[in-house]
């Protein structure tokens, strides 16, 4: 029985895995087609979001059922809640760059409207905190998840700069006022995306320590 659910959990680690490389790779997309404001770009990552879903829901079931199968305790229980608390967190992230998809293809229509906000910094700090995250679960490497939970606060700096920069924008050209206010939700949508990443990086030191560190706990 013990080899059994622990060939199990085997399967749910590899499958959080790759829905975390997917979802990593939905990101870079993301990127690409703001840098590029390619509408193409963003219409492949809305097309492709029904996999991530399937994914999601596949590995959920598949937690539930080793649960309601073998009841674990201790390490084995901490590691199915910490999997379906990750699991929801890459499912969001990858929602989160179906937004921005969205975002870019309003804005695209408008060749005329240029960003007025630097979004490459922020988008590569969202973007290495996932990834930083995702190496953590893999190793269970506590300080790198305590390093993604101090890098949030950067990420939301930028987003205070770029409601400044865009706030004044719109006092300027209130004629371009729906372009202006997808530019600023882009920024929004990429500090979800480092929350979340900032969520796993918390699951992680729950599953290495059993410490619960949300709420700025750390």
């Amino acid at each position: 029985m013990a080899k059994h659910l622990q060939r199990e959990l085997e399967k749910i680690k590899k499958s959080i895995l790759s829905l975390g490389a997917l979802v990593e790779d939905r990101v870079r997309l993301a990127i690409k087609s703001i840098e590029s404001r390619n509408a193409d770009i963003a219409e492949q990552i809305v097309s492709m979001d029904y996999e991530i879903d399937e994914m999601e829901v596949d590995i959920e079931e598949e937690c539930l059922k080793v649960l309601a199968l073998h009841q674990p305790v201790a390490v084995d229980l901490r590691f199915l809640v910490g999997v379906i608390k990750i699991n929801n967190d890459l499912e969001r992230i990858a929602d989160e760059t179906v937004n921005i998809a969205y975002r870019i293809k309003t804005i695209s229509k408008d060749k005329s409207c240029k960003f007025i906000f630097d979004y490459a910094v922020m988008a590569e700090k969202a973007r290495n905190m996932l990834k930083m995250s995702l190496d953590a679960m893999v190793q269970l490497d506590t300080d790198a998840a305590f390093k993604v939970c101090l890098m949030d606060d950067d990420v939301d700096a930028f987003v205070r700069h770029a409601y400044e920069e865009l706030k004044s924008s719109i006092l300027q050209s209130p004629e371009n006022v729906g372009v202006l206010i997808n530019m600023f939700l882009i920024s929004r949508h990429i500090e979800r995306i480092a929350d979340h990443a900032t969520n796993i990086a918390e699951e992680v030191i729950y599953l290495t320590d059993g410490e619960i560190v949300r709420h700025g706990k750390f």
